[in-house]
């Protein structure tokens, strides 16, 4: 048997143990290989019990929990589950260490006795094993649920920036003759209504608009998106912005949701007139620079959706080389510090005191003042500045 145990380990020639032509210290360790490998696998065992011991408490802890909420049940079972196969390993592991370190020490044959010991957990992964494979499908299906919960929780994060693009988009095309500049700050709340679009009506008309839809969530976003992409049809259509606002309201008013109150501001400048033309529906009051003086456009009309009969009204205004407009929503204007509002005047100031610099650098004036007045703003801002050059 010796001779055998020899030639299975492969350390020790078999007749060298049997004549005793062995040194001192391999008489008593004649299998120092053994040895080294009982450590291994003590070092194993120390490594898999305390994994098992950590999965144990988590495991109670689990348990606790779900006995207290009601919930969490599966969670209990996998933790349960990776314990069981923690321990297994550390038992296997631990047969094995005593075994090989026995052998290491002795030349008698009971040691393979020991060794055989280690089919007991091989067994009983045998006996388990159709209970560890279901254990093992069920964390498999826990975990693909919670990757597709993760997507959703994205795609749900993601979705509010991407209807904002749509509606606030982060580049605007360039124009001759005209310096453009955008700002959108979103809010601290959720999808809002407001919105931003420069396009042309014809071959000498570029029409620039600003509208927030009231509310907030979903509902009003698709509202302004249908506000935004039905006023560019009508400017398209009418000439004159004030018939375009009245189609546009008496479409919103058969939508059936009345709550969904929008304001909205039209400029169309008109290179071949030289003109601005303008148009607004409740919504708060354009900015225009005009031979070094600031003036109001205030609102020609109700807002849209609240009277389908509703009548609105245009104002023209001479185009030159350096007038400049700039449009905001009300989130500007209404930013809070304590008591008091950011206002319109405000608005007005900020844009008098350096009228003549780049159209983004006037539109991240405004939002570095609102922010300063008010941290953090609570409402999205979006503003627009558009000037003649």
């Amino acid at each position: 048997m010796g001779f055998a145990r020899g030639a299975l380990f492969g350390l020790v020639p078999g007749h060298l143990l049997a004549t005793g032509q062995l040194p001192h210290w391999q008489q008593v360790l004649p299998q120092p290989w053994l040895a080294a490998a009982g450590v291994v696998c003590a070092i194993a065992a120390s490594v898999w019990g305390r994994a098992a011991a950590r999965l144990a408490r988590a495991a109670r802890r689990i348990e606790l929990e779900t006995l207290t909420t009601g919930t969490g049940t599966e969670a209990a079972e996998l933790a349960r589950s990776a314990f069981n196969k923690d321990l297994h390993a550390t038992i296997l592991y631990a047969l094995l260490s005593g075994g090989l370190v026995l052998a290491a020490f002795s030349t008698s044959e009971w040691f393979e006795a020991l060794l055989l010991a280690v089919s007991v957990p091989a067994v009983a992964s045998l006996r388990y094993a159709p209970r560890f494979l279901a254990e093992a499908r069920l964390a498999e299906q826990r975990s693909r649920l919670e990757r597709r919960a993760e997507e959703v929780l994205a795609q749900e994060h993601l979705a509010p920036r991407r209807w904002s693009a749509r509606l606030a988009p982060e580049s605007l095309p360039t124009y001759d003759g005209f310096e453009i500049g955008w700002v959108y700050e979103p809010g601290t709340g959720m999808m809002a209504g407001d919105f931003y679009d420069v396009f042309p009506t014809g071959p000498y008309r570029l029409a620039a608009v600003i509208g927030d839809v009231a509310g907030h969530g979903i509902e009003p976003s698709i509202t302004a998106f249908q506000v935004k992409y039905l006023l560019r049809a009508f400017l398209r259509q009418y000439r004159d912005p004030a018939q375009a606002l009245e189609e546009l309201n008496k479409a919103l008013t058969t939508m059936g949701r009345p709550e969904d109150l929008a304001s909205v501001c039209t400029v169309v400048f008109d290179t071949e007139a030289s003109t601005i033309r303008h148009a607004s529906a409740g919504h708060p009051p354009a900015w225009v620079w005009q031979h070094g003086d600031m003036t109001a456009l205030r609102a020609t009309g109700p807002l849209l959706a609240m009277d389908p009969g509703a009548a609105y009204y245009s104002r023209d205004l001479p185009l030159q080389a350096g007038d400049l407009v700039v449009l905001y929503t009300d989130g500007l204007t209404e930013a809070r510090s304590g008591g008091q509002v950011f206002g319109e005047e405000r608005v007005g100031h900020i844009v008098r005191r350096d009228p003549g610099q780049d159209t983004h650098l006037i539109c991240k004036s405004l939002i570095e003042a609102a922010r300063d007045f008010s941290s953090p703003l609570v409402d999205d801002i979006a503003i627009l500045a558009v000037r003649r050059v």
